[in-house]
């Protein structure tokens, strides 16, 4: 929210600046073959723009998708490490219980809105749920092939669930380029000066500009929360840990 504002204050700046700056130059600045040179920078700059918003909006898709199918992807295999030690047999009940807390866990802690209170994925990076449920397995003596069988498979999917949880861990550090947000906002304010040097001074341009800063500015602020997935306003959906929160121990 805060680069969006800074966004939205540099760009609606450019175009104040260029509404000031077409009553200061002097006539032969705002000649004919003056304005079509600018609306040649202006497009050049316009395309550049486009083209690496484009980029950013992909980048943040791509993110926002990856997490949301590792988010399902969690679920599916919770239920089926739940099914493992369900079918090995009534002495990992206790394990399975664990199993349950530990998701119920993970729920609360990232998306604590549906408990009203703050985020705190820090919790997450400290939890060791999975550890104990892998050692708890580990300790488990088959007593026939199957039980053998049924104990690698559990042993697997909980060390699947264990990487996909650092996975996610890491993903919440990526971030965009300082640099690349920092040319962006300096391109889209060079941008909207070039619009307001030529753009006749009247309360109906000033509120078009300002409602075109404000779409850019947001359009920068979705790509922002995007990228963050697990943060923020716009988020992955709950819906498949809480399905299979409803499965386990069933």
């Amino acid at each position: 929210m805060s680069i969006a504002l800074i966004t939205l204050v540099c760009i609606l700046g450019g175009a104040l600046l260029g509404l000031f700056l077409g009553t200061r130059l002097p006539e032969h600045h705002l000649s004919d073959d003056s304005k079509d040179t600018v609306k040649l920078g202006a497009g050049l700059v316009a395309t550049m723009a486009a083209l690496v918003l484009g980029l950013l909006v992909g980048s943040a898709k791509h993110s926002f998708d990856a997490m949301d199918n590792g988010i399902i992807d969690i679920g599916a295999r919770t239920i089926m490490l739940d099914r493992a030690l369900a079918d090995y047999g009534p002495e990992t009940m206790e394990i399975r219980a664990v199993l349950r807390s530990t998701l119920t866990k993970a729920i609360a802690n990232i998306w604590p809105e549906e408990k009203t209170t703050q985020a705190h994925l820090e919790i997450v990076e400290r939890a060791v749920g999975m550890e104990t449920i892998r050692s708890a397995i580990r300790r488990l003596a088959p007593q026939d092939d199957t039980q053998h069988q049924l104990q690698s498979l559990a042993l697997q999917i909980s060390g699947d669930l264990a990487r996909m949880r650092w996975q996610m861990i890491e993903q919440r550090t990526k971030s965009l380029p300082t640099t690349l947000v920092v040319v962006l906002v300096f391109w889209l304010a060079m941008l909207f000066a070039s619009f307001g040097l030529f753009a006749p001074r009247n309360a109906t341009v000033i509120a078009v500009l300002s409602i075109a800063a404000l779409s850019v500015a947001g359009a920068l602020f979705i790509i922002l929360e995007m990228n963050s997935p697990l943060d923020g306003i716009i988020k992955v959906s709950s819906a498949p840990l809480h399905k299979a929160l409803d499965l386990i121990g069933k």
